[in-house]
């Protein structure tokens, strides 16, 4: 029986940069009214937390495995995008800040998508 090796989760370039995103998305969050707590703050942080999260869980399976949970992460961060619209449309950021956090999620969408593409 051979022994598949793992992918190393802290050394993929797509979990840094998730990790960055989450924790961008924290920081932003501490500026945002207290009635936020549990509506679009919540939701905020749970979609970035599971960019990171999920690359992570699923380096521990088989490229196929891997493959879906990697499908679960670009589906958080296309929520994170939507999230981030109505942030800006509450005002609750700023238009730089919006085109910043824009450009780290669109990165690590196409960072995902081209590592999932060299799974299969």
């Amino acid at each position: 029986m051979a022994f598949r090796q793992r992918h190393n989760y802290k050394n993929l370039k797509i979990w840094q940069l998730g990790l960055e995103i989450a924790n961008d998305i924290s920081d932003i969050l501490q500026e945002f009214p207290k009635h936020e707590k549990f509506d679009l703050s919540n939701q905020l942080s749970r979609c970035s937390i599971s960019m990171p999260s999920n690359i992570a869980e699923g380096s521990a399976r088989t490229d196929q495995s891997f493959s879906y949970f990697l499908d679960i992460s670009l589906g958080s961060s296309f929520e994170l995008g939507t999230q981030l619209l109505v942030a800006r449309h509450r005002k609750y950021i700023d238009e730089q800040t919006l085109e910043k956090l824009e450009v780290k999620n669109e990165e690590f969408q196409k960072m995902t998508m081209g590592f999932q593409n060299s799974l299969q």
